[in-house]
């Protein structure tokens, strides 16, 4: 009896102190795991009015930017999955932010508010579930949410934002299923800006940076949002106007001040340097200038610790 009471404790051990494979209710703490998606034929969309793009992508030199875009990843210690997925005329796919929330339980499946989007969602579902990530909840119904909209400010507290992408029944959904974690949630209001047809996440206006240094466009962020931030302690700060049409808001936290962004923002570059920061920075003409998406879009962390 003893001898077995050694073998179960030991296996109880064993079975408790298996490493992570994801989880992190953060967007700075030090990145472990990322999953992206290396753009394939179905980037190389011709109708940029369809897919609101500013051109037609080249896939070739986009593969190029992704591969070193994914280099820095590597270099700072990250473990790199692929969403290898076959997603016939998603130009949107390699923008694997989006699809899914990741949780310390699992992942919350989301809706995408972009109508050429749907069908993203089961596909990352299956990739996740062969990684062993379970599916916490999945948004259905009238549900709609995007991942470039959901922003984790600390732990135990999510904003969300709401326009053309996030419905208030995405909100309530996603709410539902993250407050038994102990995660509040706070809603932001997003302008009209350019309609419903541009790509205007809560993120396109937000980065966190450092646990509490967040880089903002203030311009189109909302009062009270702005007023909240400052209240918890947040530095902010501002992307200047001349860079906000560059995606200079939309910075990849890899640990607190580590940072990936576009190349072509010199000045939030510098704005970032002076507090502190490492910045990287990545040729994103095709994969990120040319379809609305930045370095955040472009990875869906797995695991932060």
């Amino acid at each position: 009896m003893i001898r077995y009471l050694v073998l179960m404790s030991l296996l109880s051990s064993l079975l408790y102190s298996q490493p992570k494979t994801f989880g992190g209710h953060s967007m700075v703490a030090p990145l472990q795991r990322v999953l992206v998606k290396r753009p394939d034929t179905s980037f190389g969309v011709s109708d940029i009015q369809k897919w609101h793009y500013t051109a037609v992508p080249d896939v070739e030199r986009a593969q190029e930017e992704h591969d070193d875009f994914v280099a820095t990843l590597k270099q700072e210690g990250v473990e790199v999955l692929y969403h290898l997925a076959s997603l016939p005329d998603h130009a949107d796919a390699l923008f694997v932010h989006d699809p899914v929330l990741i949780t310390n339980k699992g992942a919350i499946i989301l809706s995408m508010g972009k109508a050429l989007r749907r069908g993203e969602e089961d596909a990352i579902e299956k990739t996740l579930n062969s990684l062993q990530i379970p599916t916490l909840y999945k948004l259905h119904g009238d549900a709609r949410a995007e991942g470039g909209d959901i922003v984790w400010l600390d732990d135990s507290t999510l904003a969300i934002g709401r326009g053309f992408r996030t419905n208030d029944e995405g909100i309530r959904q996603i709410t539902n299923a993250v407050t038994p974690l102990g995660v509040k949630v706070i809603t932001v209001d997003l302008p009209y800006d350019q309609g419903e047809h541009a790509c205007l996440h809560l993120q396109s206006l937000i980065s966190l940076v450092d646990y509490k240094i967040a880089l903002v466009y203030k311009k189109l962020l909302a009062v009270p949002f702005i007023t909240y931030l400052e209240k918890q302690g947040f530095t902010l700060l501002e992307v200047p106007e001349h860079e906000y049409q560059t995606m200079g808001p939309n910075v990849l936290a890899i640990a607190p001040k580590v940072c990936l962004t576009i190349q072509c923002n010199p000045d939030t570059k510098k704005t970032l340097e002076l507090v502190g920061c490492k910045v990287y920075t990545y040729k994103g003409d095709e994969i990120s200038l040319k379809a609305e998406g930045g370095a955040t879009c472009l990875t869906r962390p797995l695991l932060r610790q």
